[in-house]
């Protein structure tokens, strides 16, 4: 099993930044699409798609500045899983 901890409270690091970047051209994206299928036109306002990259980027961020930090455990297989949901086998954390 992996493991991957997220940045804890306050904190950023560079996973969180690349996945503000993605949220960043994810939104503007979708605005263009929403707005050409809502008006029957593709005009797009430049300024329109920066204000919802920068808010959508700055959103996320403020987002996981204020979440705390949170373990992922990754390759876990499913006899594994099925055993924690069945209450046959229990979970334990060992610290460093």
């Amino acid at each position: 099993m992996a493991t991957i901890t997220t940045s804890g409270l306050g904190k950023l690091n560079w996973r969180d930044i690349i996945e503000g970047l993605k949220i960043a051209a994810i939104l503007p994206a979708l605005s263009i699409i929403y707005t050409s299928i809502e008006n029957k036109s593709f005009n797009i306002d430049w300024t329109l798609v920066w204000q919802t990259a920068a808010f959508g980027a700055i959103g996320y961020l403020i987002k996981k500045i204020t979440t705390p930090a949170q373990v992922i455990v990754t390759d876990v297989k499913k006899d594994t899983i099925d055993a924690i949901k069945d209450g046959v086998a229990d979970v334990k954390v060992i610290t460093k």
